[in-house]
């Protein structure tokens, strides 16, 4: 990596930038002295801005060489917006309905500009902390997910295809590193980062860190993600890379995009219904019980693996008699033994899905990362309980997760 020729955009420079560079002046109908900038970026990484003109819209994001919410005491490489940038291409490919298109990438700058996903869309964590019910979005995170794993997975890939590709992406090693640590060592140990809401929540924390069967688990958890190269998977799917309406939903900020296990995506995104589910009684109010609304979190979640399953399947058994090598049609034409194939696969991944939910879970409760979920409670003491709740779920979620065999059986637990 090279800082030769990059700077950090600010708004006057960022005016500059746009009026330099055709594929982002085009999308503002070439009005270069006539557009309105503002900067979004909440996130923990990267600037974003949003860019308007009265012709065009386009969003603008740069990756900087440090982790944004931290500080230049944690280096962070910028590179990882080739990476962005060449996911969300490939993912766009794959599912356009639900994947911003790239208008423009600057490598040295690592800048992207893409489709500005304009109003009403809303983070979908902003919308289920208010309690709004998107009718839509578990049929599009199960057609998205479905498309771009069963795509760019060996059951539709050749070998020499799949390991190019997996070597692509080998490269975005930090952003891999950054999550080893913090969702799969940091809340099990001792570390300057790790926070939660205390003193409530300390002997929940100190319990975490000496549960020895959690432990082992957790490291299973971490070996596949280091070495399971299944598909190309976003890598940090949670409900803040969502931005929904009730007609439309659109995945953004892949920039944690490598070959990894795709129950990552898969569980990323269920553990963070999850968590969306237990921060729920903290926002009653003399207008909402919120119960129907919790109920609607776990059909969410019910039909999205379930759709997901049925997409997914659908997609393997359209190529069956593809190119993909993993499971040749010569050798498993045999019905009963495609059957057979199918079924392990998929109980595999649903249990792969069950334990990435729960680390997630964990990690956004006592380790580095938290969500607005639970944030936003004011109360501390409701806050605690609430993420009390969901760390007890997520840790025997994590150790029992063999046991379930379909997700209706996880849902029925839920406390």
């Amino acid at each position: 990596m090279t800082m030769e020729g990059f700077r950090v955009l600010d708004e006057k420079t960022l005016r500059e930038y746009i009026k330099a560079t055709p594929s982002l002046a085009s999308k503002l109908g070439n009005e270069v002295d006539n557009f309105k900038i503002k900067e979004v970026g909440d996130g923990n990484l990267n600037f974003v801005y949003i860019v308007i003109s009265p012709s065009g819209s386009v969003v603008i994001k740069q990756s900087i060489p440090y982790v944004r919410c931290i500080g230049e005491s944690w280096p962070m490489t910028k590179e990882r917006s080739y990476f962005e940038a060449t996911a969300l291409k490939r993912q766009h490919g794959l599912s356009p309905k639900h994947v911003p298109e790239v208008y423009h990438f600057d490598r040295t700058m690592s800048v992207i500009g893409m489709r500005y996903i304009e109003p009403p869309h809303i983070i979908l964590r902003k919308g289920l902390i208010a309690g709004v019910e998107y009718p839509s979005l578990a049929e599009h995170m199960a057609e998205f997910m479905a498309n771009t794993l069963f795509y760019t997975s060996l059951l539709y890939l050749t070998t020499t295809q799949h390991k190019t590709a997996v070597a692509e992406f080998c490269g975005n090693v930090e952003l891999c590193r950054l999550t080893e640590q913090v969702v799969f060592s940091d809340p099990y140990k001792i570390s300057e980062f790790n926070h939660w809401t205390s003193p409530f929540l300390d002997s929940d924390a100190e319990a975490i860190r000496n549960d020895k069967i959690l432990k082992l688990e957790v490291a299973e958890l971490k070996s596949k993600f280091c070495e399971k190269t299944q598909a190309l998977i976003h890598g940090d799917l949670h409900t803040g890379s969502v931005m929904v309406t009730h007609e439309s939903t659109q995945v953004i900020d892949p920039e944690f995009a490598f070959y990894g296990p795709m129950g990552f995506d898969i569980g990323a995104f269920l553990g963070n219904l999850f968590l969306a589910y237990f921060a729920q009684d903290g926002h009653v109010d003399n207008t909402n019980d919120r119960k129907t609304y919790k109920t609607w979190i776990m059909d969410t979640i019910t039909d999205t693996w379930n759709l997901f399953y049925k997409k997914f399947t659908s997609l393997w058994d359209i190529h069956k008699e593809g190119p993909g090598e993993a499971y040749l049609h010569e050798i498993y034409k045999d019905m009963e033994l495609w059957s057979l194939v199918k079924q392990k696969y998929m109980l595999d991944l649903f249990h792969d899905s069950l334990g990435f939910a729960a680390a997630k879970m964990i990690r956004r409760i006592v380790g580095v990362a938290h969500v607005e979920d639970f944030e936003s409670i004011g109360d501390a003491v409701k806050r605690a309980d609430c993420e009390r709740r969901a760390l007890e779920f997520a840790k025997n979620l994590m150790k029992k997760r063999r046991n379930f065999n379909t997700i209706a059986e996880v849902v029925s637990v839920v406390q």
